[in-house]
């Protein structure tokens, strides 16, 4: 069977779980999940090597349901490198354990570990566990009783730049050794080579191709501004993209929240997001998100790392990242489980050369965007008002006050007062333009180069002859 012709059927998986993954809408199994799930429905062990947003939890999650499913008396161990994956995985094993449900404890610090226990004791088929906290508890004997036949060590390159590595490699040595450990990480450093190789029993190994670094589903574009223009232009186009759900990136915690102040004076639903926020404040702001309470969440890219949120149509890099791997992470927040997203990234001149290195390390074919002048994002922000205008659909009071008003005014007078009272509060803002023309710019970049002349020799210094 050609692997592009693979369906979720054809994993011989429970109906129910089947049922579930209908529901999520999943359409077809990506790279990852074609390669993985059979081998760990064969029960090898496996090291999966791909990038964020290629369907890693379903690659594994679903072949561990389908195991608690058959076995019901069976634990499965799942190790996320942080909270807020950890409660992310939690949420999706959920939803895709389908009808019947599946009984799951949540082990992390900074929650009381009494209950946590207590889940565990009574009965929890999956356990997802940041490694300090499932450590602690290991070490003090307070699962006695935990021997997990299914192991997951998820994100395994973020539990190496975390420092949680040798904590991993204590708990591996609590856990019986006839189990089947399953591995994944988007890069293969040598200490994680090692780790599989040192508590992995003839793993197989599953990389997805290197050219593949950046999903094909998410369009990237990126515009040419001044430092001094971020503002405007991600203002512009909010008000002209057709965004539903975004992250907006920075590279500080000041600049998070200066930009969520500001777009939340703007009327935006903006949600801040960084490191110096306690636990509980950055839950309630990811629930808020998930929810949909705030349509834009502005994040330093260590407070998003692993997060997982569906629907984002757009990821903004605010601030262009320093590296190629933050590039990737940040924008496959988008363009998840086969749907398309949109990646928009200000750059500015002095940022250019940079830009165009990672852009050339990764292969990725980034696009420019002109960011509309005045006249143009009103135009695109109508014709959006006017799609908008033909699908909302018309209930009793709207239809009883136009009978009311047809006493005063026309019909005619009545639907040109309405768009008007509308349209007033709906007009886009800001400079009339925005951003640096590209192809003047590469014009006068490139004349600036031809017209520079090379510097002159330094007195006493002679190139000495080959002999």
């Amino acid at each position: 069977m050609k692997e592009q012709s693979l369906t979720f059927a054809d994993f011989a998986l429970a109906p129910s779980i089947l049922e579930a993954v209908q529901k999520a809408g999943f359409s077809s199994p990506t790279p990852i999940q074609q390669k993985v799930i059979p081998l760990v429905m064969q029960g090898r062990d496996v090291v999966g090597q791909a990038h964020t947003g290629t369907g890693k939890t379903a690659a594994f999650g679903l072949p561990a349901l389908h195991y608690v499913k058959q076995h019901p008396h069976a634990q499965v161990l799942i190790l996320s490198p942080v909270r807020e994956l950890a409660s992310q995985i939690c949420d999706e094993m959920y939803r895709l354990a389908g009808p019947g449900g599946v009984k799951i404890a949540l082990i992390q610090g900074g929650k009381g570990f009494v209950k946590q226990i207590d889940a565990v004791k009574q009965g929890a088929q999956v356990v997802v566990a940041t490694p300090g906290r499932l450590l602690d508890l290991l070490g003090s004997k307070k699962l006695p009783t935990f021997q997990p036949e299914l192991v997951v060590i998820d994100e395994a390159d973020e539990m190496l730049d975390k420092g949680f590595l040798d904590d991993v490699k204590e708990i591996l040595t609590h856990l019986p050794e006839e189990r089947q450990t399953l591995l994944f990480s988007a890069t293969m450093p040598e200490p994680i080579r090692a780790l599989a190789k040192t508590f992995l029993k003839e793993p197989c190994f599953i990389q997805i191709a290197s050219k593949e670094k950046t999903n094909v589903d998410i369009k990237q574009w990126y515009c040419l501004v001044e430092a001094s223009e971020r503002e405007d232009a991600l203002v512009r186009l909010l008000d002209t993209e057709p965004v539903t759900k975004a992250m907006i990136f920075c590279n500080t915690k000041k600049e998070v929240d200066h930009l969520a102040s500001l777009l939340s004076r703007r009327k935006h639903q903006a949600l801040a997001l960084h490191g110096d926020m306690e636990q509980p404040q950055r839950q309630k702001v990811m629930h808020a998100f998930r929810r949909g309470e705030g349509r834009l969440l502005i994040a330093t890219e260590v407070a998003a790392r692993g997060l997982n949120v569906e629907d984002v149509s757009h990821v903004f890099n605010y601030e262009f990242p320093f590296g190629a791997e933050s590039y990737i992470h940040r924008i496959g927040r988008t363009g998840r489980a086969g749907k398309e997203g949109c990646a928009i990234s200000f750059v500015t001149p002095k940022e250019f050369y940079a830009f165009e290195r990672i852009c050339a390390s990764i292969h990725a074919q980034v696009q420019y965007l002109p960011v509309p002048n005045l006249a143009k994002a009103q135009a695109k922000k109508d014709t959006r008002f006017i799609a908008l205008l033909k699908e909302t659909e018309v209930g009793s009071r709207a239809k009883e006050m136009l009978t009311k008003f047809q006493h005063e005014l026309s019909c005619e007078e009545i639907a040109i007062r309405a768009l008007e009272l509308m349209l007033g509060k709906d007009l886009v803002s800001g400079p009339e333009v925005i951003g640096i023309d590209i192809k003047g710019w590469k014009e006068r970049r490139q004349g600036a180069k031809s017209r520079r002349k090379p510097a002159p020799a330094k007195k006493g210094f002679h190139r000495r002859k080959r002999r």
